[in-house]
């Protein structure tokens, strides 16, 4: 470790509050690699994937209108990152384009790009229109004199530069995203109005958005229109912040010789969802907010929390008797049952061979950790990871989400599961955070190091590779019960590029 850092390096990593044992796992894993998931089989329906009939769904939402009045219940909304993807292809055209000597057209054909014509054609359907026209007039007064390509260059410019709109450094949270009665609405506002399926009377729905810090005061702007929602907010920690390496795998320095650290990515907001204390936690990207379809939407969530708060009353009745010395081998039995089928956690071989105090320990460490319900769509080609059974080190079947990265695609055979694979990552998450004795868990005890990523980025023009943490819902939950059930995929509708604010979820009256 001396011959890494420095006296002054140590005292950096002190005064910036990181772990040094975290430094120094993840400077093992750049040396050495991240170990890859052992897939199984594909999560499929009725093999580690619930599909509800009518009346299944009917008792579900039964369940969760009877009982959410019992619990404190609360939205938690990762929203801190900046929209730079979401108008990437916009920024590359304004990179790459010279208005005084290429058209449209030629940049079109040249770097082989549909989404600026989709972009073009739909210009109009865009909520933020009438908006960006009054703005570009004001920057470029010309603008009525231009050539339609020298319009549509202004156009974008001013959508992107910080004279203009500034679209693509602010959060997607606060942009808007649709138009209702003539009003512009946010995604903060679509998760508000989503907030109220979970509203108990006379008190104030619970949100917890995670923001940057220097955002935050837009994000309080657009909630003090509503007073029926208890909005609070924290940041990305730096403490989570890891540290990046160069090719040989020794830290990178600044010109000024300082260690450099990167944001540990999705997977450090489980320090952020650690600090809540609500009972049960809907989870939600801020982009995947809808314009229609809403009572469908709402429906499901109904459905995920029903079935979260059943379930989590049957463990909690199990975990009780599980105290008792005296438990008979039939309970023991049922307990058995209900872990292996109900939850889709396949015990050892050998439990059947322990001596029924073990057997009764080993059940009580199987069910006393936070429960997660997880919502998911059929895969329609979507990139991204998605639902499957995963062999761990010690030989046990878990049901885990999986990203592509974490696979070994080399390996004919692990290739060919992920290919199979039949469902896309989460929609929706509600999660059970608390015990059986109504202690809340520590989440951090129930992530997995090993499903961290390495990703290769740039810094100050050099190559660079970066630490990023395991994901919210991949390996920051790696150890939680997992349950997925099947949601419709009129659930499902992220703003991954300005283009998908032109679908009919996103246009106006479509419901």
């Amino acid at each position: 470790m001396e011959k890494i850092f420095s006296e002054a390096d140590l005292k950096y990593i002190v005064e910036r509050g990181n772990s040094l044992d975290k430094i120094m796992q993840q400077l093992h894993y750049f040396k050495n690699g991240i170990p890859k998931i052992n897939l199984y089989k594909s999560a499929t329906i009725n093999e580690g994937i619930w599909k509800l009939n009518e009346k299944e769904q009917q008792h579900y939402v039964d369940y969760f209108d009877s009982n959410k009045t019992k619990f404190v219940i609360e939205k938690f909304v990762p929203a801190s990152g900046a929209a730079t993807r979401m108008f990437q292809f916009l920024n590359e055209f304004l990179n790459n384009f010279n208005p005084d000597e290429d058209t449209i057209t030629s940049y079109i054909n040249k770097f082989n790009d549909p989404n600026l014509n989709i972009f073009i054609v739909g210009i109009r359907n865009f909520p933020f229109h009438p908006e960006l026209k009054e703005k570009t007039k004001q920057l470029f007064p010309e603008y009525n004199k231009y050539t339609s390509d020298q319009k549509v260059y202004a156009i974008i410019k001013t959508l992107l530069s910080p004279e203009g709109l500034h679209f693509a450094s602010k959060p997607k949270g606060i942009l808007p995203f649709h138009v209702k009665n003539g009003e512009i609405h946010t995604p903060i506002d679509e998760h508000v109005t989503e907030s109220e399926f979970y509203q108990k009377e006379n008190q104030k729905s619970k949100i917890h958005f995670t923001v940057s810090k220097e955002f935050q005061a837009h994000f309080e702007s657009i909630l003090s229109k509503y007073n029926n929602i208890d909005a609070t907010f924290s940041y990305q920690d730096q403490t989570s912040d890891t540290i990046a390496v160069e090719a040989n795998n020794l830290p990178f320095r600044l010109e000024n010789n300082e260690l450099f650290f990167r944001p540990g990515g999705h997977g450090a907001l489980i320090d952020n969802l650690n600090q809540l204390t609500s009972d049960v936690i809907f989870i939600k990207n801020i982009d995947n907010v809808a314009q229609n379809n809403i009572k469908t939407g709402i429906e499901n969530k109904k459905i995920l929390g029903g079935i979260l708060l059943e379930l989590q009353t049957q463990i909690f009745i199990y975990l009780s008797e599980l105290q008792n010395e005296n438990i008979t081998e039939t309970t023991i039995h049922e307990i058995k049952d209900f872990v292996e089928h109900r939850l889709s956690m396949p015990l050892l071989d050998e439990f059947k061979m322990f001596q029924k105090n073990y057997q009764r320990e080993y059940l009580i460490k199987v069910l006393n950790r936070p429960i997660r319900v997880c919502g998911m769509v059929k895969n329609e080609g979507e990139p991204g990871g998605g639902p499957f059974w995963v062999i761990d080190s010690k030989g046990r079947q878990t049901l885990q989400i999986v990203e592509s990265s974490q696979v070994d695609l080399q390996n004919e055979k692990q290739r060919e599961i992920f290919k199979n694979s039949t469902h896309f990552n989460p929609v929706d998450l509600v999660c059970g955070i608390k015990d059986f004795r109504g202690n809340k868990f520590d989440l951090t005890k129930f992530v997995d190091p090993d499903t961290a990523f390495i990703t290769e980025k740039t810094k100050n023009g050099k190559p660079i590779k970066a630490f990023e943490l395991p994901g919210l819902w991949n390996g920051a939950m790696a150890k939680w019960i997992t349950i997925f059930v099947e949601v419709p995929l009129t659930t499902f509708n992220p703003v991954k590029t300005v283009n998908d604010l032109l679908k009919p979820a996103h246009q106006p009256n479509h419901e």
